[in-house]
């Protein structure tokens, strides 16, 4: 079975339990996916996502889609997968490869936040705020004076801030919707609305069944170990 699907985030936004709880929601648009290639070894999948006009697409790219006779597409990824006997070239994978209960990990661009200071991009503490400090947000010392009298390479530092590919790992599928092909994630996930994700299945976490209650576990109390506040509180 392939391990993920791509999806283009439309948003958040919040639900409730059946005990009247908010949860924050991530939506994802996720598929229906087409199948571009089967490989071996590593054994794995190639998605394509999206249509994409013949006009847009460059002609070895063109030649490729015309020799699997299947429409172009924009978006084009690998994912991993245990077995490919029941795959084939331009067969479509829609959402309901997930279900309500699993954990997902999700990968996306986060959002870029251009030129920042060092006490935002790495949480420096900062100087003192009183009056005549001087070095409230400043940088400060980066290097020694005479041994080795250069900046160490990899120090932190003010620079560009975002845009890296981040992964954020087991979060929980609360909903599916497969006549949208909608996916309703448990907490925020990264990028910005309408950018392209991957869904892939978590490796920290499996299913879960939401709707079943946890079990509640009762310690027994030994009463020769009662806390000095127990035993206060049955005194007179």
């Amino acid at each position: 079975m392939i391990n993920g699907l791509i999806g283009r985030k439309v948003g958040m936004t919040q639900i409730f339990d059946k005990a009247g709880n908010l949860i924050p929601i991530s939506v994802v648009k996720t598929g229906p996916c087409t199948i571009l290639g089967l490989k071996d070894s590593p054994v794995k999948v190639v998605l394509g996502f999206e249509a994409k006009k013949e006009s847009k697409v460059k002609k070895p790219q063109m030649g490729l889609f015309k020799k699997l006779n299947v429409s172009p597409l924009s978006i084009i990824r690998e994912f991993a997968s245990t077995d490919n006997k029941d795959y084939k070239v331009g067969q479509e994978i829609k959402v309901d490869l997930f279900k309500r209960g699993d954990a997902v990990d999700v990968t996306a661009k986060s959002i870029g936040k251009g030129f920042q200071g060092g006490m935002k991009r790495w949480h420096w503490k900062g100087g003192k705020a009183s009056h005549g400090s001087m070095h409230h947000r400043r940088v400060g010392s980066i290097g020694a004076s005479s041994d080795p009298g250069r900046t160490i390479p990899g120090h932190n530092m003010p620079g560009h801030m975002g845009s890296d590919m981040v992964t954020v790992q087991a979060l929980r599928v609360m909903e599916i919707d497969p006549e949208n092909n909608l996916m309703l994630i448990k907490g925020a996930i990264p990028g910005h609305s309408n950018s392209i994700v991957s869904v892939r299945f978590s490796l920290k976490k499996k299913f879960r069944d939401i709707d079943k209650k946890p079990e509640v576990v009762v310690h027994k109390v030994n009463p020769m170990k009662q806390s000095k506040k127990a035993k206060s509180s049955g005194k007179k």
